[in-house]
């Protein structure tokens, strides 16, 4: 849309003022008579603001949330549609009368009344853009009332129209809506008054003649909104940004006498700054923060918001005035305690849409362009120096990376961009400078260089103190990405420090609210558990219950039992220390209730491994204990899925030849392993999980491997474990008259234990249910009849060990022995 609109406008952006980079630098540093040309590109008259791109997503939110709100509270809302439509019934006929008039030719009127003002102002370009989006809005909504109508939900047709011959959307109030939006008519308080007026007595006579319901008055003024929004996105609107010549006014006004300026690279925050020629001869750095700017990367900083604890984040949304005051308090306050940052010499808005900052200007460089070469002893002592001076006045910069540290000609540090940085700050912000700077300077100079650098200047004792928050959250987006690329940098640097002062006790800092795997486990957990309900909704569990033969039920229970049981003794056979058999069992019962809050694969591993460091056993081979139960477990799991399903495949015939199934299985398990290994990204995804599970499990075995009673324990708690949660399935099978063969049913477990491992969701909810009753079915049960016997299964081995479970934790805790 906008090449089409304003193509020549932007042929025109890139542009700039004839004259030559040798010549602008000249210009600098001769004074100038008369007009000062500013050399910079221009403007483009049309821009994408982000702050309507952040409208347009939280309407589209909001239109989601409603839709939603309406399909779960269906009678609530019905019952508001009956209390509204009686409510404008009782209005009296004239008043309707009055109002359908009125609203139906102001709905039209005012939107004709406000372009013919505005042409007659020569802003035709605002018109032409709200005629787009009421064309727009006009397609959209006669799109979606046919698809309600044909094919859409048959609840959300019937919230919308009410069984009326009505619109589910406004084909006359959408458009009005988005041309009003598009337009900006709202910054108007007059045509603002008056656009409302009429597009509420318009819903008024609607109501009154039952030809709106309330969901469609709502959900058209949303839509309206939302395709007003976007168009002005997607067209762009008119710059506001004052050009160059602006900023030298408003320099003017502060009493400096600009004779040259220029236009050079924006910050990192995208703002624009200018290189100022004085008659004195000094020059300045003129910083601009325009307003259309502040909205800029509001997402990240939205999630940053919401993920991080209340100290350690910022301020998503901040007006231009807080900004302006927020960088020059940090700069003034730099400057008093003596830091090396570039003065500040006055700050000015200009006009209502920008504000500006002037520094000194100093010749220096970002050490980001320096090699690697370039960072001696000396720049490294300054630097730190600098961040020492800071924390002395309780000033955190929060933006220590290689764009915001300078070094001038003589190799004198500088510190920029302090609009991140915060005054009185607090012991865990000036502890995370520390942490920012180490690990920047340690992707430069390595991790040893890092840390000797800093001790010296600020001592073992602030280091000991970052100890904690050497985490890749705490860093900048810059220093994140090289952290996660060099996966041994951060412990590294937890290395040399703890060398330092080997005696440190670091307590963990949380510094998040929560991960982002947290919240995909919390999402896959609640459509697990939707579909799960949706699944339970067709079957009444007390028939299922009641309908179990109780001594096939009572022999599922005692297998389940026994499976705790046999998950002790694997444990205890991969741990050449002594293990109390009691403990070991309990400890298995508190994982089961742990399965509650974490995926399958992950709250046994804690919560043995928690047991025995617990039980004196060191970290390393306490982690390696546990990854060798887990390989070898995967092993067995592997063969006896292998063996079985061979066994199934010849029971039926003379031969030992393999079944078709099982050949086409292992055919396409191949072809997924060499996909795996052929993908570099999957490769190295899968041998980096693989080596971090089981670093270390390989000596741990060959200890285990000395002495054959442990070798012994450790096989038959594994196979003992697998016996148990198959015969429990298999007396579930029984139990509601289901006859299939204990290697079926055996098959059919371990296939479906591997997809609920490998699930997201608490205890594989969800995912172990499906697979489970669909590979029963597929071996023969009838539907009804798998479906019971998988409930009753995880009933036994999922919900019912939960209160013992939580027993087995608090007794555990209580004893200190997790």
């Amino acid at each position: 849309m906008p090449s089409i609109v304003d193509t020549e406008l932007e042929d025109r952006t890139e542009s700039l003022v004839v004259r030559g980079i040798k010549e602008q630098d000249e210009a600098l540093d001769t004074p100038q008579q008369g007009v000062v040309l500013v050399v910079e590109p221009l403007l483009p008259q049309r821009i994408r603001r982000p702050s309507d791109a952040l409208r347009f997503l939280l309407t589209l939110l909001a239109l989601t949330a409603v839709v939603l709100m309406a399909l779960a509270l269906q009678r609530t809302l019905n019952g508001l549609e009956t209390d509204v439509q009686a409510g404008t019934g009782r209005a009296p006929a004239l008043l309707s009368y009055v109002s359908g008039l009125l609203g139906g030719v102001a709905v039209l009127v005012v939107p004709v009344a406000f372009a013919v003002e505005r042409v007659f102002h020569r802003d035709g370009m605002r018109v032409a853009q709200g005629l787009i989006a009421a064309i727009l809005a006009l397609l959209i909504a006669y799109t979606l009332d046919e698809w309600l109508v044909m094919a859409g939900p048959a609840e959300l047709v019937q919230l919308l129209t009410g069984s009326r011959d009505v619109e589910p959307l406004n084909s006359v109030l959408t458009p009005a809506i988005a041309y009003a939006t598009a337009v900006r008519m709202s910054r108007r308080p007059q045509w603002r008054a008056l656009m409302w007026t009429a597009l509420a007595l318009d819903v008024l006579a609607l109501f009154t003649a039952t030809k709106v319901t309330a969901l469609g008055v709502i959900l058209t003024y949303l839509v309206g909104m939302a395709v007003g929004f976007g168009t002005l996105y997607g067209i762009g609107s008119a710059n506001t940004r004052p050009p160059g010549s602006a900023v030298l006014g408003a320099l003017r006004r502060l009493g400096f006498s600009p004779v040259s300026a220029r236009r050079v690279e924006d910050d990192s925050s995208g703002s624009r700054r200018y290189l100022i020629g004085l008659a004195d001869q000094r020059r300045l750095d003129v910083t601009v923060l325009d307003r259309d700017r502040q909205v800029a990367g509001i997402v990240y900083r939205l999630w940053r918001r919401i993920r991080l604890n209340t100290e350690t984040r910022r301020r998503a949304i901040r007006s231009l005035r807080a900004e302006l005051e927020r960088e020059a308090l940090m700069a003034y306050a730099a400057q008093a305690a003596g830091a090396s940052l570039p003065r500040l010499l006055g700050t000015s808005e200009i006009g209502t849409e920008a504000a500006m900052l002037a520094y000194e200007h100093i010749d220096s460089r970002p050490v980001q362009d320096l090699s690697d070469d370039d960072f001696d002893d000396e720049l490294l002592a300054q630097l730190w120096g600098q961040v020492r001076l800071l924390h002395a006045h309780r000033l955190a910069h929060r933006h220590l990376t290689g764009e915001s540290i300078h070094v001038d000609p003589a190799g004198q540090v500088f510190l920029v961009d302090a609009r991140s940085g915060e005054i009185a700050a607090g012991d865990l912000l000036l502890r995370l400078d520390v942490a920012q700077l180490l690990t920047y300077l340690a992707t430069r100079v390595g991790p040893e260089r890092s840390v000797k650098s800093a001790a010296a200047v600020l001592g073992a004792d602030a280091l000991a103190g970052a100890l904690p928050l050497l985490q890749r959250i705490a860093l900048s987006r810059e220093t994140r990405t090289a952290a996660r690329k060099d996966r041994e940098l951060l412990p590294a640097i937890r290395e040399h420090i703890v060398a330092l002062k080997p005696q440190v006790a670091a307590e963990e800092v949380r510094l998040e609210r929560f991960r982002p795997r947290t919240l995909v486990t919390i999402i896959a957990g609640a459509l697990a558990v939707y579909f799960l309900l949706s699944q339970l909704s067709q079957i009444n569990l007390v028939s299922v219950v009641t309908t179990a033969n109780w001594a096939w039920t009572g022999a599922a229970l005692v297998t389940a039992a026994a499976s705790y049981l046999a998950a002790a003794i694997m444990l205890r056979g991969f741990v050449p220390e002594p293990l109390p058999l009691g403990r070991t069992v309990l400890a298995q019962f508190a994982g089961s209730f742990v399965k509650l809050v974490a995926p399958a694969a992950v709250g046994g591993v804690a919560i043995n491994t928690r047991y025995l460091q617990k039980r004196g056993i060191p970290p390393g081979p306490a982690v390696a204990s546990v990854g060798a139960s887990q390989l070898v477990g995967l092993a067995s799991h592997i063969m006896l899925l292998l063996f079985f399903g061979y066994v199934t495949g010849t029971q039926a015939a003379p031969s030992l030849t393999p079944s078709r199934g099982l050949l086409i299985a292992l055919l396409s398990v191949a072809v997924l392993f060499l996909i795996v290994l052929a993908v570099r990204p999957l490769r190295r995804m899968l041998t980096t999980r693989v080596r971090a599970m089981f670093s270390g499990v390989i000596p741990r075995l060959l200890d285990v491997l000395q002495s054959p009673r442990k070798i012994l324990e450790g096989v038959s708690g594994t196979l003992l474990l697998t016996v148990a949660f198959v015969a429990c399935l298999t007396a579930c099978v029984r139990a509601f008259g289901g006859d299939l063969s204990f290697t079926t049913v055996a098959i059919v477990f371990l296939a479906g234990n591997a997809i609920g491992s490998a699930a997201p969701t608490p205890g594989g909810l969800g995912a172990v249910e499906a697979s489970l009753s669909l590979g029963l079915t597929v071996a023969g049960l009838p539907g009804t009849v798998a479906t019971s016997a998988v409930l009753l299964f995880r009933l036994l081995t999922f919900w019912l060990p939960v209160l013992p479970g939580w027993a087995s934790f608090a007794y555990l805790q209580r004893h200190d022995a997790i």
